[in-house]
């Protein structure tokens, strides 16, 4: 498939078109700044990117240059909207209604563009952190203004997916892990282990659902490779680990012990804080799908060992 592809320097979105070419799809990746501007881990990422795709910097989506690309690198058989305005996400005055404009910036008439081009697909990448998302704690709030944005954003995409009478897909993540991921739990704790320390987890008791990322990459190229062209609404929400943030903490830490021969201690606190959903998980196995999870783990730790263990970063 020839596929246009938003939000490519992200963790997660790195690593799915990591996966499409792999399996032997044609990216046209759309990255918002000058290639200059990209630096540390995201730079890193953007410059594993380069050989698999055709990169075009400053545009985004939306705007004029965005629409001239979709005719210009045209035509199109999917169009993976991936990116999404996450400025200052985890804070309580994140801005939902500029966020949401930028997400669907001039939507109706990039969508208009595609079909032009003959493009009758898009995926749109969701959070299980949206309202109305996953299986957990009822009623299924959303846990942020972030993720309110993601699930009004998604809302807008399928009213204008079915006016044009296109096809929608809604990949929703829950929580990935793995190389090249921003300062997130596990890399909070692979820290700690390395210099020594015990990490203390803080929110041992929450229900939430971890998954490689390079296994989340290959159920997006599956969910991508499967939707067919009929218009309508389809959704995929892989699920990994589902479990307790305590019970990933002593998966995770055994992992890490065998493979980088580190102590990896932990301490569970007593869970005081709630102001989040208690369980909040995705609900689709991947059993199906071809991955190694030894492989996973032996890759992950490979990359702690050269960026963390050695001081790369």
């Amino acid at each position: 498939m020839r596929i246009l592809f938003t939000g490519a320097s992200s963790f997660t979105g790195m690593w799915i078109v990591k996966q499409l070419a792999a399996q032997g799809h044609a990216i046209t990746a759309i990255f918002q700044r000058p290639f200059a501007d990209y630096s540390g881990i995201r730079g890193l990422r953007v410059k594993t990117l380069l050989p698999l795709c055709k990169p075009i910097f400053n545009c985004s989506f939306g705007t004029p240059d965005f629409l001239e690309c979709i005719v210009k690198e045209g035509p199109w058989d999917l169009f993976c909207h991936h990116a999404a305005d996450v400025t200052n996400y985890k804070s309580p005055n994140f801005a939902i209604g500029p966020a949401i404009s930028n997400n669907v910036m001039g939507l109706k008439e990039v969508l208009e563009e595609l079909l032009n081009q003959h493009c009758h697909k898009v995926i749109l990448t969701g959070s299980v952190f949206e309202q109305h998302e996953g299986h957990g704690t009822m009623p299924l709030k959303a846990f942020s203004s972030y993720g309110l944005s993601k699930g009004i954003t998604s809302e807008i995409l399928q009213f204008y997916t079915e006016k044009l009478s296109m096809k929608l897909g809604k990949f929703v993540i829950p929580n990935p892990f793995g190389p090249y991921e921003e300062e997130r739990f596990t890399t909070y704790l692979i820290k700690k282990w390395v210099q020594g320390e015990n990490a203390l987890v803080s929110h041992p008791e929450y229900i939430r659902d971890n998954i490689h990322v390079s296994l989340l990459a290959k159920a997006y190229v599956f969910f991508a490779e499967k939707l067919s062209d009929q218009a309508g609404f389809e959704k995929i929400n892989p699920s990994g680990y589902a479990g307790s943030q305590g019970a990933f903490t002593d998966q995770f830490a055994k992992q890490m012990r065998q493979q980088l021969g580190l102590a990896c201690q932990y301490e569970l606190q007593t869970q005081m804080d709630f102001a989040e959903p208690k369980e909040r998980v995705n609900f689709d196995s991947l059993a199906f799908i071809p991955w190694s999870e030894e492989q996973a783990w032996e890759d992950l730790a490979s990359y702690y060992r050269s960026f963390y263990m050695k001081g790369n970063l």
